[in-house]
């Protein structure tokens, strides 16, 4: 039997990608390997059925660093970004593996699935609501659209939907009028429980949009979770975009992005000594805003559209009556109404 150790310091989007890849190694080959993994999200592996604590000091345990080459590719080659961990394990390994199920593999413990979350704290009970994404990382301010555009998303759905703001703390995530916020206020494990208890996710392309694919849904909602997802023309639709989920790319329309997503970091250069300041990295296309042309060419009606899709059938739950009210009433408790 072959013991792993996978190491991997990437972000959480990258780590859930990771998680596919081991499942899909024990799923092909069920009892022929021991795997533990050293990554810079642990929170993401709790409850995983495929991990056994291993030694870096056992002589018969291989540390195997993880990457995924295949991303330089992505632009061509028809593979989504779950391909690219199970790739590096079949080179470096010297197996086959091919993905079965198009998602991360995250897993929730009995209790987690019982527990109320953030949101059902606030209100005493679950109401329906969708989480939202503002900003991220400074290192990929081209991945950010208009504020003032998801601004109009709250107030048309005012009323009808709760969206929570989420966002690491440190990051610039900007606040939006009439939501809960919880920027700064989840830790990785509670984001997991949250998007669990969520009816649908808006963001741009982030490791939530990963997660709105990855966690499984509560009994009785349907299986697969509404993502809107605000691209532009930065990012393959095929390397990050999930069949049920809206990806909002505007490839093809500019100059910049005719022959295929540019992949650039920056919107503007911050001064921080970073590589993604560099001119090979930064946006050649720049709106007031700054944001890029292909992010504003994605207007307020787009994504209302899409979430009003998702609202279409009945199955994905609005606020009733009284669950607006009292939504309304603690907002304006706190000021956010």
């Amino acid at each position: 039997m072959t013991k792993l150790i996978l190491t991997c310091d990437l972000c959480p989007g990258d780590i859930v990608m990771l998680t596919a890849a081991v499942r899909e190694l024990h799923e092909h080959y069920p009892g022929q390997f021991l795997t533990d993994v050293r990554t810079s999200c642990p929170e993401l592996w709790e409850h995983n059925p495929y991990l056994t604590p291993l030694s870096v000091d056992d002589p018969e345990v291989r540390v195997l660093a993880c990457e995924y080459p295949l991303v330089n590719d992505s632009n061509t080659a028809p593979y989504h970004f779950i391909h690219g961990y199970t790739q590096f394990l079949e080179r470096e390994l010297g197996v086959i593996l091919r993905p079965t199920r198009f998602q991360g593999d995250i897993h929730l413990s009995d209790d987690e699935r019982w527990w109320l979350s953030q949101v059902g704290e606030v209100f005493g009970d679950e109401v329906p609501f969708w989480v939202v994404v503002t900003g991220g990382k400074t290192d990929y301010t081209t991945k950010w659209w208009l504020p003032e555009r998801f601004q109009d998303v709250v107030d048309h759905f005012r009323g009808r939907l709760l969206l929570v703001q989420v966002g690491a703390g440190g990051d610039p995530h900007p606040d939006l009028r009439g939501t809960l916020d919880l920027r700064g206020r989840t830790s990785l494990r509670e984001l997991v429980r949250l998007v669990y208890h969520a009816q649908g996710v808006l963001c741009p392309v982030t490791s939530v949009m990963h997660l709105a694919a990855a966690v499984e849904t509560p009994v009785g909602r349907p299986p697969l979770r509404p993502c809107v997802v605000v691209a532009g023309g930065r990012e393959p639709p095929h390397w990050e975009a999930y069949p049920h989920h809206h990806f909002l790319h505007t490839l093809g329309a500019l100059p910049c992005c005719e022959a295929g997503p540019c992949w650039r970091s920056r919107v503007v250069p911050l001064g921080d000594g970073s590589e993604h300041d560099s001119p090979s990295w930064l946006c050649q296309d720049v709106r007031p805003g700054p944001v890029p042309h292909c992010m504003e060419l994605i207007t307020s009606a787009d994504v209302i559209r899409r979430i009003e899709w998702c609202l279409t059938g009945g199955r994905h739950g609005v606020l009733d009556p009284d669950a607006a009210r009292q939504v309304e009433q603690k907002l304006r408790e706190q000021g956010r109404w």
